[in-house]
């Protein structure tokens, strides 16, 4: 299945800077696999990128265990799920054509990560904010 690399948008932006910054950055670690370049740098590319998501998404589940997030036992399962294809990919990869990895990679980010900040991401952000709000003293 063939996507076109979906590129950042201002519409995938869920009002955190931080989560903004890294959410972009995966982007653009993604846009670096067109197919084309050595299977090596391919391979580190991968590496680099399967290193860069377990930081973002470690830091995404500290900020919302921080407050209090309702649905945070939920949201960890599909990291789990992401983090799980992403091995699998990276597992796999030694096996593939360059091409093939591409595809996958722009799967994993234009399919399911695009969704996942869309749905997922988008949910939590109220909570976050809301914690993040001083509360008025009486």
């Amino acid at each position: 299945m063939k996507y076109e690399l979906v590129e950042w948008s201002p519409k995938i932006l869920v009002g955190l800077p931080n989560i903004d910054v890294q959410h972009r950055q995966l982007f653009e670690l993604a846009a670096t696999f067109a197919g084309d370049g050595d299977q090596i740098r391919v391979l580190k590319s991968l590496a680099m990128l399967t290193k860069y998501v377990k930081v973002h998404l470690r830091e995404e589940e500290q900020m919302m265990a921080a407050c209090h997030y309702p649905g945070l036992e939920a949201h960890r399962q599909l990291h789990k799920e992401f983090r799980r294809m992403l091995f699998t990919l990276l597992e796999n990869a030694k096996q593939m054509t360059l091409d093939e990895i591409a595809d996958e990679v722009k799967f994993l980010i234009n399919g399911w990560f695009y969704n996942h900040i869309l749905v997922a991401d988008f949910d939590y952000v109220p909570s976050v904010k809301a914690a993040a709000t001083p509360t008025p003293t009486s």
